[in-house]
């Protein structure tokens, strides 16, 4: 594996340090992908858990799209893979998914977030609420981070029952 990940930096203004920390832990999931074939990325942790490297892609785009477009900027688009219709869905339906799609989703949404980020304040409240809650971009950023560094922890577990590579 090769590790292209910037580390963050030790000092920096909030908005530096947290956009910093959170490309690191989406590198971090890249990084416990990288190199795997579509049947190594659809292995399941453990029963009954249909927990996967090719879910945690599916559910990291998912989560983006969720937080940046449609919290955070008001964005009237579906979510993604029916997980209206089917809340597991992102986990659950891996068989025939694609992994180059699901790379592919997760790279677009992750950009989009950085464009909507970029341009607002992180004292800027979501256009929509979480469960009748007005969100804060910083209280996003926060969450963003906490999501990666939890999956980022199952997708080390993952990589290592995979083909045994282990690193932070």
């Amino acid at each position: 594996m090769t590790d292209n990940r910037v580390s963050p930096p030790f000092i920096a203004d909030e908005k530096e340090m947290l956009d910093a920390w959170l490309d690191f832990h989406r590198g971090t999931l890249a990084l416990k992908c990288e190199g795997l074939t579509v049947e190594q990325l659809r292995v399941h942790s453990a029963s009954p858990s249909s927990l996967s490297l090719l879910g945690l892609l599916r559910h990291m785009a998912h989560v983006e799209r969720v937080w940046f477009r449609q919290i955070l900027a008001g964005e009237d688009i579906p979510r993604l893979y029916d997980k209206d219709l089917r809340p597991e869905a992102d986990f659950d339906e891996i068989d025939t998914a694609s992994a180059e799609e699901a790379y592919a989703i997760w790279e677009a949404e992750i950009e989009i977030a950085r464009k909507i980020s970029a341009g607002a304040p992180l004292d800027a409240v979501g256009r929509r609420q979480r469960h009748g809650q007005d969100v804060s971009h910083r209280w996003i950023m926060v969450h963003m981070i906490e999501e990666y560094a939890r999956h980022n922890g199952h997708a080390d577990l993952l990589r290592e029952r995979i083909d045994g590579a282990v690193g932070e």
